[in-house]
């Protein structure tokens, strides 16, 4: 599977943050069942690695990936517990050569349009725009079309349910993550109802 091909299975990617991976398999599980297969976990808690592993595992349909990659060691870690894709805020020559190398589609962050350039010149042409709102939003990615057509972007960081069709409106977005889709009281009362219900929603944002 291709970067590309990632981004097309769903107009949103939820972007998962746990304390607790006995809430991974039930949340994957709720998200999937509302039409979102691709998930993101973050690398941000020592809980990340443990629920990709467990998802990757446990939850038919789900298409799990490792979020916050910032290193060698991410990337090998995350593989190694079963993530079918790799995303990262930003991306360095060290980070870009470890993840082209891992085997599994990779989505690496840009914020500026030297930066998306440079990967350009790599052969990368999927990446994730981020923090999307923050670095100009949707005006941005109109600017960048013009100049760098052949680039596809995920939108992350700060999008939410008002603002996600403006962005995949866009040319040159296929897909946007999102962390309103497993808020944190609804995973702490275990209300996977209410996270299938806002998952379901966010399948059907596709402009």
């Amino acid at each position: 599977m291709r970067a590309e091909d990632l981004m097309n299975l769903a107009p949103v990617i939820p972007v998962v943050v746990l304390e607790d991976a006995d809430s991974a398999v039930p949340l994957a599980r709720a998200l999937v069942a509302g039409g979102l297969p691709v998930i993101e976990v973050t690398l941000r808690t020592e809980a990340g690695l443990e629920s990709i592993r467990r998802i990757a595992a446990e939850v038919e349909g789900a298409v799990v990936g490792a979020g916050t990659v910032t290193g060698p060691q991410n990337v090998k870690d995350s593989v190694a517990a079963g993530a079918k894709f790799l995303v990262s805020p930003g991306c360095t020559d060290i980070l870009r050569t470890a993840m082209s190398y891992s085997g599994v589609p990779f989505l690496p962050g840009v914020a500026t349009a030297s930066e998306a350039m440079g990967l350009l010149e790599q052969g990368i042409t999927a990446m994730k725009f981020f923090p999307a709102t923050a670095s100009g939003g949707t005006g941005f990615l109109k600017g960048l079309h013009g100049p760098l057509p052949d680039i596809t972007f995920c939108p992350t960081g700060g999008i939410s349910p008002a603002n996600a069709p403006e962005f995949l409106a866009l040319p040159n977005v296929a897909c946007v993550g999102g962390s309103w889709l497993t808020p944190a009281d609804a995973i702490a009362q275990g209300d996977w109802v209410r996270v299938e219900k806002l998952a379901a929603e966010a399948a059907a944002l596709r402009a």
